[in-house]
């Protein structure tokens, strides 16, 4: 698609042009959100905000990376709401243990791999749990950025872009919450399974 022509004509006032940025939006920024809400139907309220929101606030899109802007309004929508219901979230972090990623992120969760063991697949879910324990006890900005790295595989640059921290801060940020989740899963069973970025023992803070 001719995405800047998409956008000159969404500011302009297309509508159709913009339903058609979010369609070929729609997919990675209902998986952020899912994984930072925890269950599709609140994912689908916060994209469902964020989304109107980008669309009130087009003008106000200088360039630069639309995922990233658009990315940044769905986060801001995820920990509002969250503010708003006074309770941590509870983002699936199945995707740190199986590579499989799709649209429909809650689908995919409940998915179990007819190659996988009735035990590996016990262990697997016991291991996502305390994952889930650990992301919890993050502050909000470690957990954000953890999500969007580790789950969502996107660049610092991107990261930054996002959340509108310095490139070094999100790097910074990374840093302090792998130390942190490392701390919380020395406690696990599972240790050996946990993805590398979590059970390296010494990482260079930028």
């Amino acid at each position: 698609m001719d995405e800047p022509a998409l956008i000159a004509a969404a500011q302009a006032g297309d509508l159709n042009a913009f339903n058609q940025l979010i369609t070929d939006y729609q997919s990675p920024v209902y998986n952020l959100a899912y994984r930072i809400m925890g269950d599709g139907d609140s994912a689908s309220d916060a994209v469902q905000e964020a989304f109107i929101s980008a669309y009130k606030n087009l003008q106000h899109y200088r360039g630069g990376s639309f995922k990233a802007w658009l990315m940044r309004i769905v986060t801001n929508a995820c920990y509002d709401e969250l503010r708003r219901r006074k309770r941590r979230p509870a983002a699936s972090l199945e995707a740190l243990t199986v590579v499989e990623q799709g649209p429909d992120a809650e689908t995919e969760a409940s998915l179990v791999s007819h190659a996988e063991s009735p035990e590996a697949f016990t262990e697997r879910r016991e291991l996502a749990r305390q994952l889930q324990t650990c992301l919890d006890g993050l502050p909000e900005d470690m957990r954000s950025v953890v999500v969007m790295s580790d789950v969502m595989g996107m660049e610092y640059a991107e990261i930054a872009a996002s959340t509108g921290a310095a490139l070094g801060t999100v790097k910074s940020r990374l840093s302090r919450a792998r130390a942190r989740m490392r701390a919380c899963l020395r406690q696990s069973d599972n240790w050996e399974l946990l993805p590398a970025a979590f059970r390296l023992e010494e990482e260079t803070a930028p």
